[in-house]
């Protein structure tokens, strides 16, 4: 089976819950360990709302692990939300009383110029928008992050990391050194906005401060770097098999998302070729890239849909957060007049807690790649198909070796 997964949940309903199928069974799992950070992450950074404050989010196994292993069964995961207690009228899953207002209901009928209520409210034939947002909001990627801990977790049995960091942010670039540390997150997940440079991060937070101010948000870019991802996942052989489009869909797939780029992305559509394309060596030591490196990784690790074995690196672009201090125009659903959107509270900018997201997004499908790839019931028979398939690797660069040595004579 393939690494798939499921959330369901609501912002301000009891919990949130993800359900993950087609993890092999025997991989070491602990909730404390392997989850709870990760969902600590996704809670951090400059210029978050009081939401923050409230929830301190920790998920519990419903299935699928015993004992600290997984079982090969699907895994039920829940974090639950400690903001439910204020909203269990709003949210019940009852009928309301006859005589309930809108007030007590928190009943909503003033779409957010560019969230997703209006057209749900039409798609879904609702009267209050409230029916709406609440699936749609950011919330929901608690869930996404507790099943991409799990993916991490699998992953980095096969020497996989998936680091993330914020390169733009309200339209401050940070300088990024080339290479990049080895240990990306350890140098960035005390910067309150996950970036590198110091300099830019005391410009980013000013703009933060005067967005706040001003009763606005802002947006920026982030960058996922996985290393250690071996030739050969995905494919060239059909559309829906090429990785980097499965990569592009999730990552768009994430609240807010508007842009993704792989590599050097737009930039390469402004070079010639010869400025392009990554060059190519032999290096015999390097197994997961087959035993040939490039120079450079424009490529962003992937060529014709599929992993070279370089890092893979994708950038995301996410637009300013729509909830506003001072709302835009939007219509009355109840009476068709011009009125000011619903004011929900909100981050100014949501972008370093987006990066981990970013993370659980590229682990999940790089995840569902290795068990395509590489299969297996339990962790014993996936590791020895990536072994053999190591092994094939390396038997490829020894008879080129003779190869060479043959002409060489």
């Amino acid at each position: 089976m393939r690494f798939q997964f499921r959330t369901a949940g609501e912002s301000h309903g009891p919990g949130l819950i993800c359900l993950i199928e087609g993890v092999p069974a025997g991989l070491g799992l602990d909730v404390a360990r392997d989850i709870d950070p990760e969902l600590r992450r996704r809670q951090g950074g400059y210029g978050r709302g009081a939401r923050m404050k409230i929830e301190k989010d920790r998920a519990e196994v419903i299935s699928g692990i015993r004992l600290g292993e997984t079982l090969g069964s699907p895994i039920a995961l829940a974090v639950w939300n400690r903001d439910w207690g204020n909203w269990q009228e709003a949210m019940a899953a009852e009928a309301p009383p006859a005589d309930a207002d809108d007030a007590t209901l928190r009943r909503v009928h003033l779409p957010r110029p560019g969230h997703a209520d209006l057209v749900g409210v039409l798609k879904y034939d609702r009267d209050d928008a409230r029916d709406i947002l609440e699936r749609a909001s950011a919330r929901e990627t608690t869930a996404r992050v507790a099943a991409g801990a799990v993916a991490k977790r699998l992953l980095a049995e096969f020497g996989i990391t998936i680091e993330s960091h914020v390169v733009m942010l309200g339209g401050i670039d940070a300088k990024v050194p080339d290479p990049l540390p080895a240990g990306l997150n350890a140098a960035v997940d005390e910067s309150p906005l996950r970036t590198i440079d110091a300099d830019a991060e005391q410009r980013m937070i000013a703009a933060i401060d005067a967005a706040r101010a001003a009763g606005d948000t802002l947006g920026g870019t982030f960058e996922v770097v996985a290393r250690g991802v071996p030739v050969g996942l995905g494919s060239h052989v059909a559309w829906d098999r090429k990785l980097d489009g499965r990569l592009g869909q999730a990552i768009l797939s994430i609240q807010a998302m508007k842009g993704v780029e792989i590599g050097m992305g737009f930039e390469a559509a402004r070079r010639p070729g010869s400025r392009v394309h990554d060059r190519i060596e032999r290096e015999p030591s390097a197994r997961v890239t087959g035993g040939f490196r490039r120079i450079g990784n424009a490529a962003g690790g992937l060529e014709g849909g599929t992993t070279t074995g370089e890092a893979i690196v994708v950038r995301a672009a996410m637009k300013p957060l729509s909830t506003l201090m001072q709302p835009l125009q939007s219509v009355d659903l109840k009476t068709g007049q011009a009125a000011g959107a619903v004011r929900e509270r909100s981050d100014v900018v949501a972008l370093p807690a987006a990066a981990i997201v970013g993370e659980a997004m590229v682990a999940l499908v790089l995840a569902d790649a290795m068990l395509e790839k590489f299969g297996g019931d339990s962790m014993r028979e996936t590791r020895r198909n990536f072994e053999a398939y190591l092994a094939q690797l390396d038997e490829r660069q020894a008879r080129l070796g003779e190869a060479g040595l043959g002409s060489s004579g």
